[in-house]
């Protein structure tokens, strides 16, 4: 194996490695500098990067890590995302993006180690924050403890 493709291979893997719970595929033709330059200020607010990567490197990391099949999606113009703990947060910053510039496409993404499709991951995007989650869980957890307590102290008055 030639040194540069070696080279390579490390760079995907290193990439892939900031992340091994998830990475998402894009299509980014249509950006320019510019607007790649904007995209990825938005996505290191989350902690995420956005790397071009070369479409074969990426396939043979893929099959040595044991991904599912990507080669129907690596065609044309390819950049990964990973890293951020939040991947539904990294998702929610790709759909806005894509939406406001309409040029970036989600083409598709692993997230532990299953394909998700673009509806997946756009469906993830629009998932409340995990804050806003956390918030809703606990309040579904003192509301039933509430109205246990209120129940047992009505049942208490009556006798």
């Amino acid at each position: 194996m030639r040194a540069e493709k070696k080279y390579l291979l490390t760079e995907v893997e290193k990439h892939l490695e900031k992340s091994p719970n998830y990475f998402y595929m894009l299509d980014y033709t249509k950006l320019n500098v510019l607007e790649t330059k904007e995209l990825r200020d938005q996505l290191t607010k989350d902690g995420a990067e956005f790397h071009v990567v070369k479409n074969s490197v990426l396939n043979v990391v893929l099959k040595k890590r044991g991904a599912p099949d990507m080669a129907e999606f690596l065609t044309g113009q390819v950049a990964i995302v990973v890293g951020g703990k939040n991947p539904a947060g990294v998702a929610k910053t790709l759909k806005t993006f894509g939406k406001a510039k309409e040029k970036l496409a989600i083409k598709v993404g692993i997230m532990d180690a299953k394909k998700m499709t673009k509806e997946e991951i756009e469906f993830l995007a629009d998932l409340p924050s995990i804050e806003i989650l956390r918030a809703q869980f606990l309040m579904l957890i003192s509301e039933g403890a509430a109205k246990m307590v209120r129940l047992l102290d009505a049942k208490g008055k009556k006798a």
